[in-house]
């Protein structure tokens, strides 16, 4: 039997164990791969319709010799878990209960105030445990920019305005107020913004740019604006207590269309050399705990695989050439229609193969235990696979002593 079919065949299995019907894993490169048609993307195994988690039945603890950690415990720090903040749904809680999820992701809108949001924070919080995370605590992460994208407001948080508007302020007046909004987010239980955002916008290109540019999202238009402003906004959240995560890596600001809402979204310009990457590496250099990798497909980087899902972009091009050696977290692997067409086991398992730590799974967390189980069945017949969950684990671990204490 040939790699690609011993694959195949073990995410099947996973994949009866929760009623869910799906294809042959797809991988990384390196891996099981398949031709790409004509519009340059890969082709995917069919989708499948998640069973509830509730029916789905919790994963057996394999014991390991790491201090009694069991594999399910380490996989679980792998993934950032979605919590509604207007309407949490009970597989969020179950996704740490039964599937040791060990990060949250709060997603949507509120205007409940901080008081409300650490409560709600704290219900999550408080399921970290010996059986659970293995007593390590949580990445508590949301999306808090300002202008259209601000997850959290009411009594205590204030309105934070566009990047734009950000990008015509003084550095050390960004800075300082970046401070002030920091402080909003760790009194609230929040200890990870993903933003700022680094992606850069041709100038008069913004009209044309659906995630960022005609959001506002974008600081400026040029590698300076967008690197001396992104890096105060982050220097400011560092400096009460909350990291960040910059995005969306290797850049969102020559794409026509939205991942989130648009299939195929291909990049045909950015290359190795592109100053689009220069506000990246600063970002780096400056100190950026965390890069968030989209999922468009770059055709000069790697024409076959979504960024999330190629080991050219995450570990040749950002931990390789860019010497990055922080977490690195997907955009949205549940909801976003750019990886729709994969099974939510093969969006999980061809992220972690190209060598990403933390997989979102924010909009969508219904698809969390199918992504888990598939993870770890994975790991238990793979060495190669396993050896990539350990290291990503152990960045975990790390990155969290680091930043959580």
């Amino acid at each position: 039997m040939s790699r690609a079919e011993r694959v195949a065949l073990v995410v099947a299995v996973v994949l009866v164990a929760v009623a869910v019907g799906v294809g042959a894993v797809v991988l990384g490169q390196g891996r099981a791969s398949s031709a790409g048609p004509s519009s340059g993307l890969p082709s995917p195994s069919p989708t499948s319709t998640p069973t509830p988690a509730a029916s789905a039945p919790a994963a057996s603890p394999t014991p390991t010799p790491d201090d009694g950690w069991t594999l399910e415990q380490k996989v679980g720090q792998l993934f950032v878990v979605g919590v509604d903040v207007s309407g949490p749904a009970d597989v969020s809680r179950e996704a740490i209960e039964q599937y040791h999820v060990g990060n949250l992701f709060l997603h949507g809108r509120s205007a409940a105030g901080i008081d409300e949001v650490r409560a709600l924070v704290e219900r999550y919080t408080g399921l970290v445990g010996p059986t659970t995370t293995h007593g390590t605590p949580m990445l508590v992460s949301t999306d808090q920019e300002g202008g259209t994208v601000q997850v959290l407001r009411g009594d205590g948080f204030d309105d934070i305005p566009a990047a734009t508007e950000q990008a015509t302020w003084d550095v050390a007046e960004l800075r300082e107020r970046a401070a002030g909004w920091g402080a909003q987010l760790a009194a609230a239980g929040v200890n990870l913004d993903l933003a700022p955002v680094m992606d850069l916008v041709p100038p008069g290109t913004q009209a044309d740019n659906p995630p960022v540019g005609a959001l506002q999202r974008n600081y400026g238009t040029t590698v300076d604006s967008v690197s001396t402003h992104a890096n105060a906004f982050s220097a400011g959240l560092r400096d009460s207590g909350v990291a960040v995560a910059i995005k969306h890596f290797p850049g969102l600001g020559r794409v026509t269309a939205d991942t989130d809402s648009s299939a195929d979204v291909v990049d045909d310009v950015t290359t190795r050399d592109d100053e689009q990457l220069d506000v990246f590496r600063a970002g780096i250099d400056a100190g950026a705990q965390l890069v968030m990798v989209s999922t468009a497909v770059y055709a000069k980087l790697d024409p076959d695989h979504p960024a999330a899902f190629s080991s050219t972009v995450v570990t040749d091009l950002l931990r390789g050439e860019l010497g990055f050696d922080g977490l690195v977290v997907t955009d949205d692997l549940s909801g976003a229609e750019q990886v729709h067409a994969w099974s939510p086991a093969d969006r999980a398992i061809s992220a972690i193969d190209a060598g990403v730590d933390l997989v979102l799974v924010s909009k969508v967390p219904d698809v969390a235990p199918e992504m888990v189980q598939a993870v770890v069945h994975q790991a238990q017949v793979d060495d190669e696979f396993r050896a990539e969950v350990e290291a990503a684990w152990q960045r975990v671990l790390s990155a969290k002593s680091s930043m959580l204490g």
